[in-house]
């Protein structure tokens, strides 16, 4: 990992800027249209290209546990999809020495909206360390898998069958769950796109125990009463759109008498616990991180 001094930070970018990017990692307008945008806000086409470059992720400067680290071991594994539907494929790490004899507490990692990519499969690994089975499956499976091209994957990402997807998560959480070293204890982390799904997946699963979405899109309110998980729920201030709907989902969590904390951090933004870029917020991602692991170790050991 390079000198963290050397990499730009949210508070390098006008908010405006910061913005507009999450427009165009969600799809909302493509290359041309953050470029056109962008040069508005900063005067020069240079500059906005300059700042796309910074604003996209650099898996190796980010990187925390190495793939060789010898505290883990690493798997690929194919997990069936409901009804004989075909598979998808999850990136396994797990503490060294784990086994049916010495079974370890299980989550579920769900990626943002460009798959199972270099970053996702750290984040894996940093849960193993921390004494955890990590298992993170890639939406991406039936279109061949992440790509190793975050643009390319964006565009996977808009052709996926959203119905079937939803399934196999469910059927990746309950894969997870039943793991022979598992101790039959799961949790779910999600991020963005990931953090809706870990939602959904508490309104399905009354088994699981944690459920973490990182700024994730709520669940069908309606569906909230049906969560048995205990809630911890991440939201950067500066995330209007989604911060704007937290109060209702909060209001429901309280009527259906569900176990929950959520948290809003001041002068964070979307994708605040994502080190690969410019959005990272150290602080609160640290705080928010911190609490996630205690959280697990509470509810899964």
């Amino acid at each position: 990992m390079s000198d963290q001094q050397t990499r730009p930070t949210a508070k390098d970018f006008p908010r405006e800027v910061l913005d507009l990017f999450d427009e165009y990692i969600h799809g909302h307008i493509d290359r041309r249209k953050f470029l056109d945008r962008c040069t508005g806000f900063v005067g020069s086409a240079a500059v906005a290209t300059g700042m796309l470059a910074m604003l996209r992720p650099d898996f190796a400067w980010a990187q925390k546990i190495a793939p060789t680290d010898g505290r883990i071991t690493i798997s690929r594994e194919d997990i069936a999809s409901p009804g004989g539907n075909g598979t998808i494929k999850a990136y396994v790490a797990r503490p060294k020495g784990t086994s049916a004899r010495a079974k370890k507490p299980v989550v579920l990692v769900v990626h943002e909206n460009r798959g199972l990519n270099p970053h996702i499969e750290d984040i894996a690994r940093r849960i193993a360390i921390d004494g955890f089975i990590a298992v993170a499956p890639d939406a991406l499976t039936t279109l061949g898998g992440y790509p190793g091209d975050e643009q390319k994957a964006a565009q996977l990402f808009g052709q996926l069958d959203r119905t079937k997807t939803t399934e196999d998560f469910v059927a990746a959480a309950a894969w997870a769950q039943n793991l022979p070293d598992g101790n039959g204890k799961l949790g779910a982390v999600g991020f963005c796109y990931g953090g809706g799904v870990v939602n959904m997946l508490a309104t399905r699963m009354p088994t699981l125990r944690a459920s973490v979405p990182f700024y994730g899109g709520a669940p069908p309110l309606e569906a909230v009463p049906s969560i048995k998980a205990e809630m911890l729920i991440h939201h950067g201030s500066t995330d209007t759109r989604l911060v704007g709907a937290w109060p209702d989902y909060e209001k429901a969590l309280k009527a259906a008498g569900v176990k929950y904390q959520g948290f809003v951090y001041e002068g964070a933004g979307h994708g605040f616990n994502n080190d690969t870029g410019a959005r990272f917020d150290e602080k609160a991602a640290a705080l928010a991180w911190q609490r996630t692991i205690d959280l697990f170790k509470r509810t899964l050991s």
